[in-house]
């Protein structure tokens, strides 16, 4: 059988200790934390999902991870191998066409960073994946001509778009994607050949605007050819150096890949 309460005695209430609030606070700030790292993003809205992402991107004055340490877990990195998907691109007089060049430099790029434990994406030309795509960096590989234009058709290009959203971000990641390409395969800068199809490059328009993006150009089919064609693991190291670089904020020589 229950028994009643006293109608005269008014129950008090018992304030907790501070230890009692200081652990309640705790074990909160713990359960907050473990929702934000392991939800996936599909349960968020799309602009709280690219928020989400953007928070797993190193940003100024953080410092750098030391070497040999573990990336940031699901970093997303997205690889636009060039032509792929939808047509040929350049053809040299052998048969060989640089959408193939560009799909083997690409997929080498992908394997790269995916076994350093990021999370890799290689898209075709006009993948429907690329609308309102999402991640720390997107990086679009080309190649140009096959034609005998002259002896200066070497080296390799990199340009952001021209209406980028973040000036300060674009511009760091060409400068390091300037800086380790060059430093890594010897071949030089050929600021003088970007054309508005870089800088306009369609997939600038339809990422999201906070994926930070850039296109490369790795070489020149015509007098290039042995590198991009017999050493791509070289060349794909290249670009994985300069996107580490980026990502992880590494010091960069001054006025490298001046043009965003």
């Amino acid at each position: 059988m229950e028994t009643s309460p006293n109608p005269t005695e008014s129950p008090q209430p018992r304030s907790k200790s501070p230890r009692v609030w200081q652990t309640t606070l705790a074990v909160a700030v713990v359960i907050a934390t473990l929702f934000t790292a392991w939800t996936p993003a599909g349960l968020f809205s799309g602009d709280i999902s690219e928020k989400m992402a953007l928070l797993l991107t190193p940003q100024p004055g953080e410092a750098t991870p030391q070497a040999g340490s573990t990336p940031r877990p699901q970093l997303r990195i997205g690889i636009v191998s060039g032509h792929w998907g939808n047509d040929s691109g350049a053809v040299c007089p052998d048969g060989t066409t640089e959408a193939d060049v560009n799909l083997r430099i690409s997929t080498l790029v992908q394997q790269k960073l995916s076994s350093l434990g990021y999370q890799a994406d290689l898209l075709q030309e006009f993948d429907p994946r690329l609308q309102d795509y999402a991640a720390a960096v997107l990086i679009s590989i080309h190649n140009d001509s096959c034609l005998p234009v002259n002896d200066e058709a070497t080296g390799f290009k990199i340009a952001a778009a021209r209406e980028t959203h973040d000036l300060n971000r674009a511009s760091r990641l060409t400068a390091c994607l300037t800086d380790r390409y060059q430093r890594t395969t010897g071949l030089p800068f050929h600021p003088g050949s970007i054309t508005n199809d870089m800088t306009e490059y369609h997939a600038f328009s339809e990422i999201s605007p906070n994926t930070t993006a850039a296109i490369i150009e790795t070489g020149f089919l015509y007098k290039d050819y042995t590198i991009l064609t017999q050493q791509p693991d070289l060349v794909a190291t290249g670009v994985v150096n300069g996107i580490l670089c980026f990502i992880t904020n590494e010091s960069v020589e001054p006025g490298a890949g001046a043009t965003p």
